[in-house]
Order: C-alpha cells, then sequence, then structure tokens
C-alpha cells in the first residue's frame, strides 16, 4: 500500500501540479492525524471479526460534550483555568462509556455487532443534535485550540498524539497476551473460548478501545476547527472503515496491524485531497472512494476464500 500511494501520488501529480506543493502536503498531513487516531481503534474491533460504526456518532458527542465544558461564553466551566482539564476527561468518559454499551451488548448478549453499533450511531447522533439544538458551540479556549494548530517546532501536537496511540495500540496487538487473544477471538471465537482465552472480555475492551480512540480524533477535529459541533465527523464513517480494509485488515477478523491502517488512511487522504484538487463535485468524490474500497473489500473476500479453501 505504501508504494501504491507512491505510485498514485506520481500519476496524479501530472494533472494536478500543486498536489506536490508544501502547502498541499501540509493540508494532507494535517487530515491523516485524527483520521488515523479513529481508524486504528477501528482496526482492534475488525481483528475481533466485529465493527464499529457508532465512531461517528462518539465524534459528535464527545465533540459538543466537552465544549459544554469549556466554552468561555457557555461553558459549565467558563473562563476556569481547569476548564480544559476538565474537558478532555468528559470527551474521553463520552467514549468509553460508548463503547462500554457496545461491547457488553455484544459480548454479554450476543447481538451482532453491526446491528449494535448502528443503533449507536443512530442514537447518539441524534442525541448529539437534540441536546445543541443543531446549533454550534463556539469560544473555546486558546490552550485547547493549540492542539490542532500547535506543535514542538515543525513537529505538530496533533502528530505526537496520534504516533503515542497507534504505536501504544501496536505494542498492545503485538508484545501482549491480550493482543494474542484479539487475533484468536478473529479466527474463531469457539476455538478460543475452548482455548480458555476470556473471549467476553476481550471482545468487550475492544470496543471500549474503538471508542477512546475515537475520543482522541474528536479531540484533534474540534481543536482544529475551533468548535464543538454535533455532526463533527459525520462524513468520515466509509473513510475510517476503508482505511483500514485498504491497508490489509481483515472484515472476516484475526488478520491487521496498526501499520498497515497508516499505510490504508494515507492512501485514503491522498485519494480525497487530490480529487478535490482536480475539481470533482463531492457525490463524484464519494462514488469513487467507494468504488476504491469496495476493490479493497473483494479482494479480502478473495483472499478469506482462498485461505479457508473454499
Amino acid at each position: 500500500m505504501l508504494y501504491f500511494c507512491a505510485a498514485y501520488c506520481l500519476a496524479v501529480w501530472p494533472f494536478a501540479p500543486d498536489f506536490a506543493s508544501t502547502a498541499n502536503v501540509r493540508n494532507v498531513l494535517s487530515n491523516v492525524w485524527p483520521l488515523l487516531a479513529v481508524a486504528v481503534g477501528q482496526t482492534v474491533v475488525l481483528i475481533t471479526g466485529g465493527i464499529d460504526l457508532s465512531v461517528t456518532s462518539i465524534i459528535a458527542l464527545a465533540s459538543v460534550t466537552g465544549a459544554w465544558v469549556m466554552s468561555g461564553t457557555t461553558g459549565l466551566l467558563a473562563g476556569h483555568p481547569l476548564a480544559v482539564a476538565a474537558g478532555i476527561p468528559a470527551m474521553l468518559a463520552v467514549g468509553v462509556l460508548v463503547g462500554l454499551l457496545n461491547g457488553l451488548a455484544i459480548s454479554r448478549l450476543n447481538m451482532p455487532p453491526f446491528i449494535v453499533t448502528l443503533t449507536a450511531m443512530m442514537f447518539f447522533s441524534g442525541l448529539a443534535v437534540w441536546a445543541t439544538h443543531s446549533q454550534n458551540i463556539h469560544n473555546l479556549p486558546g490552550t485547547f485550540v493549540e492542539l490542532g494548530h500547535g506543535g514542538v517546532g515543525p513537529v505538530s501536537y496533533a502528530l505526537i498524539i496520534t504516533v503515542v496511540l497507534a504505536v501504544l495500540l501496536h505494542g498492545l496487538l503485538t508484545r501482549t497476551t491480550w493482543g494474542r487473544w484479539i487475533y484468536a477471538v478473529g479466527h474463531s471465537c469457539r476455538t478460543s473460548r475452548v482455548s480458555g482465552v476470556p473471549v467476553g472480555t476481550t471482545i468487550l475492551l475492544a470496543y471500549v478501545i474503538s471508542g477512546a480512540c475515537a475520543v482522541v480524533g474528536s479531540i484533534l477535529y474540534t481543536a482544529r476547527l475551533e468548535t464543538g459541533s454535533p455532526v463533527m465527523g459525520q462524513r468520515i464513517l466509509l473513510d475510517v472503515i476503508g482505511a483500514a480494509v485498504l491497508g490489509g485488515t481483515s472484515l472476516f477478523g484475526g488478520r491487521g496491524k496498526v501499520l498497515w491502517t497508516v499505510f490504508g488512511v494515507l492512501f485514503i487522504t491522498l485519494v480525497d485531497n487530490s480529487l478535490n484538487m482536480l475539481g470533482l463535485s463531492y457525490f463524484k468524490i464519494v462514488m469513487a472512494m467507494g468504488g476504491v474500497i469496495l476493490m479493497a473489500a473483494l479482494i479480502d473476500a478473495a483472499r478469506h476464500r482462498i485461505a479457508s479453501g473454499r
């Protein structure tokens, strides 16, 4: 996928000369970090053989929750020096709670992940819109906004936060017993249970992690846009799942890596950016992105059939 990204850039460059400009490279990278934060959490869930469609609703609900606490005009802690210190944990609590509810319904009640997370997406998206009356919340503290715009020298805070998150999850998946359980559950829940793997707890933790990662993405999006929005992240669900699948994570579970998702996110962002620079309408871009992701899903399905000998 990394080589494919390079080939794609070379193919597009003649048609969009500004594609390789310094300003556009910065723009691409600024779009990569929050999407990657959400996608690595989705990767963990996909490896278990599940899916989390609720990540976009978590992004929106966490965004308005943080703004409710931190806003300098209407916030609960407006003007208080601890507003940011309280706002970020409140956002994380939203993601962990939604992830916990998803995980409990799937692991304890044996409900299908698609139905559980689809219902959660609809409910919590609606809750965010209803609670704010479809209004954005502005005037966020400068120290919070700095997370989306500032950095240490040439290295942005968004890059640092996302890389730390990705490295942490990579370590959990490759260096811990829980990581081995994640892959085992994705290969076969029945075999894992017989082998003594705590399947329910493993799945539950995967959805909690996905919810927490969605909040990290929400923090970066909210800080960059300087507003709490009840519809934030509404259009990136296809990108989140597509990035993981394009990177090589299997929709059938048991296969995936954080590094693969990094490359998938980079490719998705490059395609989206280049199509915008070529002047395509939003609907044409969505059609093109859907076609690319469908191709990746078909390849994954063919690979799964070959591996299973069907």
